[in-house]
């Protein structure tokens, strides 16, 4: 990917918030398919989109989107600079994060996983639970996988059951009677 500007060294690449992962080349004109990382695939791999890429060599640089179409829930995408099926094979495996500032605003009561990962978690009743160390699901039906306590948990996410208090990194569980007995 020669001649594509590096990223900007001010921003720590573990700041960033993975969006997707590129799983491989597509055809044989430098097109990608993208592991996505995001609920909002079309908007986030929309045609002119910039991205922060780290290979798996450690290389990061920022990728600029040239086309994009959707095909079975994964992007297919074109990256300026990126020309050959060559070029496409040596992104295999890179990350793809956008800055925590260009994130879509979610409505309340939803979160961005990297905003629940690391949590404390405990119940109303004030038992530390652990902390949450994965979201599994989609929307609807996440479930928050706590690690770190006395055994692992996978607690669903709704209000019913969890209040979240994200300045305070700590998520309270009401359980129904059974529901920790899992």
């Amino acid at each position: 990917m020669s001649g594509a500007p590096a990223a900007p060294a001010e921003v720590p690449w573990d700041d960033l918030v993975l969006v997707g992962i590129v799983a491989r080349p597509h055809g044989h004109r430098g097109q990608v398919i993208v592991n996505p990382h995001t609920d909002f695939v079309e908007d986030r791999f929309a045609e002119g989109q910039q991205l922060e890429c780290r290979s798996t060599d450690g290389r990061r640089r920022r990728v600029r989107i040239t086309a994009s179409r959707v095909q079975q829930g994964r992007p297919i995408v074109a990256f300026e600079d990126v020309a050959s099926m060559n070029e496409a094979e040596a992104l295999a495996g890179a990350e793809l994060r956008v800055a925590m500032d260009d994130l879509v605003p979610l409505p309340p009561g939803q979160y961005y996983h990297h905003q629940l990962v690391g949590c404390d978690v405990e119940t109303d009743a004030h038992q530390w639970l652990g902390r949450v160390m994965a979201i599994d699901g989609g929307i609807g039906q996440s479930r928050i996988v706590v690690g770190g306590g006395r055994r692992p948990y996978e607690i669903p996410l709704v209000s019913a059951l969890c209040d979240v208090d994200i300045p305070a990194r700590r998520i309270t569980v009401r359980p129904p009677e059974g529901l920790l007995d899992l």
